[in-house]
């Protein structure tokens, strides 16, 4: 029998391939500024999507940090990197047990959903004596590849996974403020990023194998009902057979509600109703999304080792990091 490692290795492989497959050219071509089109309210046509720099060694998990630069996660170097407000790079943290995505909750915690050689984790990795592990397994048995995670302002932690077959099946999890971890999607085949509207009543998750983005309603104990599509994505990357395999990864959220999310054909633009608005399009397909700067008014973009930022109209949500 193939240890978990193995497994774990194959299938990442695999998940590659099937993903990211038809952008390999791409990926290796350099990456270039581009203009965004005009969206009311949200950018102005002929903004630049300004390159800041490529090269790292992935690119994940962005987030906001206090003072308004921008953190995210490169996994296969296992460190956490910081881009300032001036576009300078510098190290935040190393050996970060393959942090993928990043949150930070009320009380300043940084805490990432971690692909650690064994199993995955939830933990929290800042400030330094503070770290802890919040959860490593469902039921006795270890999580297969987690991806992307929200804090609620309860403290509870929302992570989609994206499965280890057969081990461990794609779902989403919830994790109470000191509490047992729950699942709470079991029915979405590539669960991937996920985030929490303004009210915290509504879940946002990206479906990297379908062409919607999906909803859910939150219940007062973080279960999740009502199911549906939230809002249609457009010109997807497809496979010869029609298969998506360019989906939605990353989301972000505005402070009027409207909602950002990284797919093969770039940011995609959706209002609070799932209305679509828009594309802003990148030289490289992006991964992942988040606002940043003093005025929260930049949206980063990271994605196939290279960082872009964009000047927006639109503001991040002022009411959660995330």
């Amino acid at each position: 029998m193939k240890s978990r490692a193995t497994l774990f290795l194959v299938f990442s492989l695999a998940c590659s391939t099937a993903l990211f497959g038809q952008g390999q050219a791409q990926q290796q071509s350099p990456a270039t500024d581009t203009v965004a089109p005009n969206i009311p309210g949200v950018v102005a046509g002929g903004t630049k999507v300004q390159v800041i720099k490529e090269g790292f060694q992935g690119t994940e998990g962005p987030i906001a940090f206090t003072d308004g630069s921008l953190l995210f996660t490169e996994g296969n170097a296992n460190r956490i990197t910081k881009i300032d407000n001036d576009g300078n790079t510098s190290t935040f943290l190393e050996n970060t047990e393959q942090t993928n995505s990043l949150a930070f909750d009320s009380t300043g915690r940084l805490i990432g959903v971690a692909r650690a050689p064994g199993g995955g984790r939830i933990h929290v990795l800042y400030p330094k004596g503070k770290e802890a592990v919040l959860a490593d397994n469902i039921d006795g048995k270890p999580f297969g590849r987690p991806n992307d995670i929200v804090v609620d302002k309860k403290g509870g932690v929302y992570f989609t996974d994206m499965g280890l077959p057969p081990a461990a099946p794609p779902a989403v999890y919830y994790v109470p403020a000191g509490g047992k971890t729950i699942r709470v999607v079991n029915d979405v085949e590539r669960p991937n990023g996920v985030q929490l509207s303004r009210d915290e009543r509504t879940l946002y998750l990206a479906n990297t194998a379908g062409e919607y983005l999906l909803a859910f309603d939150i219940q007062d104990d973080g279960t999740l009902r009502n199911k549906r599509n939230f809002g249609k994505l457009e010109n997807l990357v497809r496979s010869p057979e029609g298969v998506i395999t360019g989906g939605a990864d990353g989301i972000a959220i505005d402070n009027e509600g409207r909602v950002y999310t990284a797919t093969s054909a770039g940011v995609q633009v959706l209002n609070p109703q799932g209305q679509h608005l828009g594309i802003i399009p990148l030289s490289r397909a992006p991964q992942n999304l988040a606002f940043a700067g003093p005025d929260k008014k930049t949206l980063y973009v990271v994605g196939r080792s290279a960082a872009y930022k964009i000047q927006m109209l639109a503001e991040g949500f002022k009411g959660r990091v995330k």
